[in-house]
């Protein structure tokens, strides 16, 4: 089974979208009783938002997960970033330009106007995030809904170790916040000895999730306070969106000489398709250029990474995603196969015959009819959302804002399918006899601050 192996269950970005998705992926974990085994919860952005709030919950799963979908379906971050004085301040300093350059075209200096509205242009440009620290509103915002005063020190040790992820564009690295360390290994591994940098105790959550989810050419940067820092450590992160670096949240999980690296690994992936929208204007034309970054990184992960040499890497991984159809899983499983992508372990759990292993593009349907019947295929199926509604799961944008209860609903239920069958297709050792006792050697309650 999996004793000994550490699990992981990496959360990817995507806004209110991503929180969504991912409680359908917690509330299948919590179903099959495999979420009190996860060791380490790795978020990006939306992820974050979610995982944060699971992580801090000393509470029943069912309450968590209540008042997570009262707050995704009722509290809108960007509403309140509107109406904070952080903006109503820079609208009026706006304004104020404007009117003054208005004026100015009726005296007898019109020329004035023309000095005003450069006046102005130079001081947007020079000073933009001291006038409108867009990330301040949004920590605020955070707080106010999700994480009260709550800081790093207030992780439950009885949750899985959390490790939030954003990029830090001064370093070109990832920076991780977590409840006993956060960093980027720039600053910590310094020629080459590990020299402890930052002071996460007293780190607001709320600060740690923005910094995982602010998105570039939205949000100004968010910064870290000298008092985070240690001594006279002369650093000065600039971090934005963790999806920037890996949007899916997998990397810690993966690379092999991380401290938050696992055997057994989930990653649900909130992303959808590219392709969509035109392009009037620069800033839209570079928010999609970071988009096509970001799904550059995850075509990588997934062919060299995450998936490639199967039966050789070191650990195990069920990948889902919001885009990806249910109907063509085990299909997806078989390609794998063929591709000999699906690790020795994994083919051996799902006891398929020798000559289908050996050439399983002549298997297929034999393939088909075993898996469908192992992982309860039409039981799942039964389930699957209609056509009309995986158009509402998939037509979810990635901002901040309120989402309907049809839309968390379709969200969860897509999410809840498709980890139910890539697990059971990939992770086959994860899931608890249907008798409801756990794998042998786990304990289903126990304490995963330990260890890790």
């Amino acid at each position: 089974m999996f004793q000994n192996k550490r699990i992981g269950l990496a959360l990817s970005g995507g806004g209110y979208r991503a929180a969504a998705f991912h409680l359908g992926v917690l509330q299948k974990l919590h179903e099959l009783k495999v979420l009190p085994n996860v060791d380490v919860l790795s978020t990006i952005s939306g992820g974050s938002i979610t995982g944060a709030y699971y992580c801090l919950a000393k509470k029943d799963y069912k309450t968590f997960e209540t008042e997570m979908i009262q707050r995704l379906s009722t509290q809108s971050v960007i509403r309140r970033v509107i109406f904070s004085w952080v903006f109503i301040r820079s609208v009026l300093l706006v304004l104020f330009f404007l009117a003054a350059a208005g004026y100015l075209l009726y005296t007898p200096y019109p020329w004035l106007s023309f000095v005003a509205l450069s006046i102005f242009l130079w001081v947007s440009m020079k000073f933009q995030f001291q006038i409108f620290p867009a990330s301040k509103a949004v920590e605020d915002a955070y707080k106010k809904i999700f994480y009260e005063g709550k800081t790093l020190k207030d992780l439950d040790d009885k949750m899985p170790v959390i490790a939030m992820g954003s990029s830090n564009i001064q370093t070109g690295r990832p920076f991780t916040f977590a409840k006993k360390k956060m960093g980027d290994t720039s600053y910590t591994y310094a020629k080459g000895q590990r020299t402890e940098v930052f002071l996460p105790g007293d780190f607001p959550i709320a600060r740690a999730v923005t910094a995982s989810s602010c998105v570039p050419f939205a949000f100004s940067p968010v910064t870290i306070a000298p008092e985070f820092i240690i001594g006279d450590h002369k650093v000065d992160p600039q971090l934005i969106d963790g999806g920037v670096y890996d949007n899916q949240g997998a990397h810690k999980l993966t690379h092999p000489e991380s401290e938050y690296a696992c055997d057994l690994i989930i990653v649900s992936d909130a992303g959808n398709r590219m392709f969509q929208h035109t392009y009037k204007n620069t800033i839209a034309l570079l928010v999609r250029t970071v988009d096509v970054f970001m799904a550059r990184i995850k075509n990588f992960q997934m062919t060299k990474n995450l998936y490639s040499q199967g039966a050789q890497r070191p650990f195990h991984i069920a990948y889902l995603g919001l885009s990806w159809d249910l109907t063509r899983s085990i299909q997806g499983f078989i390609n794998a196969m063929v591709e000999n992508n699906v690790p020795t372990a994994t083919l051996d759990a799902h006891a398929l015959k020798s000559e289908w292993r050996a050439n399983p593009e002549d298997h297929r349907k034999d393939i088909d009819a075993h898996l469908s019947s192992r992982v309860k295929f039409k039981e799942i199926m039964a389930r699957n959302l209609t056509q009309d509604n995986m158009k509402i799961a998939q037509s979810v944008s990635t901002n901040l804002t309120a989402l309907s209860d049809e839309q968390i609903e379709c969200l969860m239920t897509h999410a809840a399918n498709m980890a139910e069958i890539q697990i059971r297709l990939y992770l086959p050792e994860l899931i608890v006899g249907e008798t409801g006792e756990a794998p042998a050697g786990e304990n289903l309650n126990s304490d995963h601050g330990t260890g890790n």
